[in-house]
């Protein structure tokens, strides 16, 4: 018998900027034309069908416009539409067009698109690169840091897919001026979440200013941008791969996520997370590590920002305490929760472990609460 030992030791910089601004279409162009991804020149643009007609051909036309070849990839919008197979049929639309290696992935979108097209990006031709161009409040707060990538199934969400770091993202605060008022709500869930999670004085900021940032005021809004981008880099870059402090980041979403399949997609992203903030709110007063008067700033700040704090009546409440097992925090079949410390702080349980068990009979007991 012998044995060959295969050495593969590597150092990776996966650093990469964030530009935060408004009508980013011409800079993103310019760093194209001068080399920001070396000798590619041809592009897959994957966008949704909401995005396609207002953001993604503008896009298209002003890079084939300086002599870069592409194709847009469109899916239909949705949260429902994150899956596998709308990644296969991309992957196959792809390949037709004769897309190979030598080529790059452009995420025109919210984070739908960023979650899907930097997965497709993570596998296509065994990997090719991905730039992010933000369009949503929520994409900017939730996934333009981090490099998660995934897709939903019936069974689980966000538990297929990998890390997968862009070369660049851009954050087009001018895109948000085209959202519903209820898409601006769905997106402050998440930047109210890292103000509960990490800054106390950024969550007495929103309390003042949440009128001005809902009206799509310009600075109040390139200021969340930036804000959510340097609170979740701070924990990001300790625990790149959610190995425990990134944990933190899953604040509100054991329930929030279950509401939100449960749903069937009838609640945005963040309007399922605003409910789940409500009920892990209503257990870290429970434990001690909450005042009421605490939990009652938070839930009226959701309320200020046009978040619902309530579980909707066709939710039944037995088979949302069931789906929380599909959570990717659950170890050992046992469910196990992020917990708020007053406001701007986390529970930490021991060194390194921000996430602690919870029975079911307690997680039911605050679910029928809601």
């Amino acid at each position: 018998m012998s044995v060959f030992h295969v050495e593969l030791k590597k150092t990776v910089d996966d650093s990469y900027e964030i530009e935060v601004g408004r009508s980013l279409a011409g800079k993103l162009a310019a760093d194209l034309d001068t080399g920001m991804m070396g000798s590619l020149r041809r592009f897959a643009l994957i966008t949704d069908s909401t995005v396609e007609k207002l953001y993604a051909e503008p896009l298209f036309r002003a890079l084939t416009g300086i002599g870069l070849g592409g194709q847009i990839f469109s899916f239909p919008a949705g949260e429902k539409n994150k899956t596998r197979e709308t990644k296969a049929s991309l992957e196959d639309s792809m390949l037709q067009a004769g897309f190979r290696r030598d080529c790059f992935v452009l995420a025109v979108g919210g984070g739908v698109v960023s979650d899907l097209a930097g997965f497709l990006a993570g596998t296509y031709g065994r990997g090719v690169p991905f730039i992010n161009y933000a369009t949503t409040l929520l994409s900017a707060a939730d996934a333009s840091v981090g490099g998660k990538t995934a897709v939903d199934t019936p069974l689980a969400t966000n538990l297929i897919g990998l890390f997968n770091q862009p070369r660049k993202v851009y954050i087009d605060i001018d895109c948000w001026r085209t959202l519903p008022a209820r898409e601006i709500s769905s997106g402050l869930a998440e930047t109210i979440k890292h103000a509960c999670l990490a800054d106390a004085g950024f969550f007495g900021w929103l309390e003042e200013h949440i009128g001005e940032i809902r009206a799509n005021e310009p600075a109040p809004c390139e200021y969340i941008a930036r804000r959510n981008c340097e609170i979740k880099y701070h924990v990001v870059m300790k625990d790149e791969r959610e190995s425990g402090l990134r944990e933190v980041l899953n604040l509100g979403h054991t329930v929030g996520r279950a509401i939100e399949t449960l749903s069937g997609y009838r609640l945005l992203h963040g309007e399922a997370v605003s409910i789940g903030l409500v009920a892990q709110c209503a257990l870290s007063v429970r434990m001690g590590y909450m005042t009421e008067e605490e939990a009652l700033r938070v839930r009226t700040l959701l309320e200020r920002a046009g978040l619902p704090v309530r579980i909707p009546a066709y939710i039944d409440r037995e088979a949302l305490v069931q789906k929380l097992y599909t959570d990717k925090k659950v170890r050992n079949g046992r469910l196990r929760f992020v917990i708020q410390r007053g406001i701007g702080g986390i529970a930490e349980f021991a060194p390194g472990v921000y996430a602690t068990e919870i029975s079911e009979e307690t997680a039911r007991e605050i679910i029928q609460e809601l």
